[in-house]
């Protein structure tokens, strides 16, 4: 009976190469492009490498899909400790190279389940960490939203940042800056100017999955 192929160990500086030349090429030129062979070249390494420390190259989408994820998890609980919450989540959710890197994988998604179910997986908890942390500050700010659930608005962010995304790809801008500046200005009404630690926040923040989180909310509550 043959015995199971070696795979090389998950903590191995190698595989986190391979990883970050894959995230590479997924933002800079779609899925489509990831490789064994362009993997390898990206990271200056033998492209045997990347099947002895991923079996399949969906081993190796799901392994730049689940770091991301994790580490975006860890900095969305920062967001939520911080003095200013909306606006780090805000920041958080319209982060271009995040979102376009979770729209590359829904797109890979189609065509993979197990990735598929991963991405459904985690967005579930991003959402409802989200959820907690709109209704917690909006609360926190007097702010009344018995028609419009924080998780309706926590879509509807979701939904702002990947339009803004994809209508750039196209060469569009017609209503960006519109847009930007509403949320921009209730944010501010809100929490006032992002203080410093905001942009500590934003320098750390990994390219996790496009989540969910927006003041819009106050907005619609405020008018």
């Amino acid at each position: 009976m043959a015995s199971a192929r070696r795979i090389g160990a998950p903590d191995a500086k190698n595989r986190g190469v391979l990883i970050d030349a894959a995230e590479q090429l997924m933002l800079e030129e779609g899925y489509a492009a990831v490789t064994s062979r362009r993997v390898a070249d990206r990271a200056g390494l033998k492209p045997q490498l990347v099947h002895y420390y991923f079996r399949t190259m969906e081993d190796l989408f799901m392994a730049v899909f689940r770091r991301r994820a994790e580490e975006g998890l860890d900095v969305l609980a920062k967001a939520l400790e911080s003095p200013q919450p909306l606006w780090a989540l805000w920041r958080f959710v319209t982060d271009p190279a995040g979102a376009r890197l979770a729209m590359e994988f829904m797109g890979l998604a189609n065509h993979r389940k197990a990735l598929r179910e991963e991405i459904a997986y985690f967005g579930e908890r991003f959402r409802e960490e989200q959820r907690k942390a709109l209704t917690t500050a909006l609360e926190n700010y007097g702010i009344d939203t018995p028609d419009v659930p924080p998780v309706v608005w926590s879509v509807f962010a979701t939904s702002v940042s990947w339009v803004l995304v994809m209508e750039r790809a196209l060469g569009m801008s017609a209503g960006h800056a519109e847009t930007l500046e509403f949320c921009d200005r209730w944010l501010r009404r809100l929490e006032g100017d992002p203080r410093d630690h905001q942009l500590r926040i934003e320098q750390s923040a990994p390219l996790g999955p496009a989540s969910v989180a927006t003041t819009t909310p106050s907005t619609a509550s405020a008018q």
